[in-house]
């Protein structure tokens, strides 16, 4: 009554008609799935990568920054890895470009000298 009856599989059912067929029908399954992937996952995070390291790399002195959510000015341009910025009147510490979060104020352009 509350016993079903258990039946064994034939040999000719095979694990390929279970999964889905042959090799080349899962291959028809995941190349569109990946093209999808690619082009709403992989693609836009490669141009917001460019366009950040774009924004890093155009750091000059006058722009205001924040940094792990210290706000502060750049005063110097030490390499192409490492900031001067003064956080306070007269404090001033070195911050690595990458640790830089967003960039609020862009500055104006160091004029230079006509000596």
């Amino acid at each position: 009554m509350f016993i079903t009856n258990a039946y064994a599989q034939s040999a000719t059912d095979s694990a390929a008609g279970v999964f889905g067929g042959s090799g080349f029908e899962m291959i028809i399954l995941f190349v569109p799935l990946m093209v999808v992937w690619y082009f709403l996952l992989i693609r836009p995070q490669r141009a917001q990568q460019k366009k950040r390291e774009e924004v890093l790399k155009n750091i000059r002195r006058g722009d205001q920054i924040v940094t792990s959510g210290i706000v502060g000015k750049v005063t110097k341009v030490v390499d192409d890895k490492e900031l001067e910025v003064e956080i306070a009147e007269g404090v001033r510490i070195r911050v690595v470009r990458s640790a830089i979060s967003e960039v609020r104020v862009k500055g104006e352009p160091v004029k230079a000298d006509a000596a």
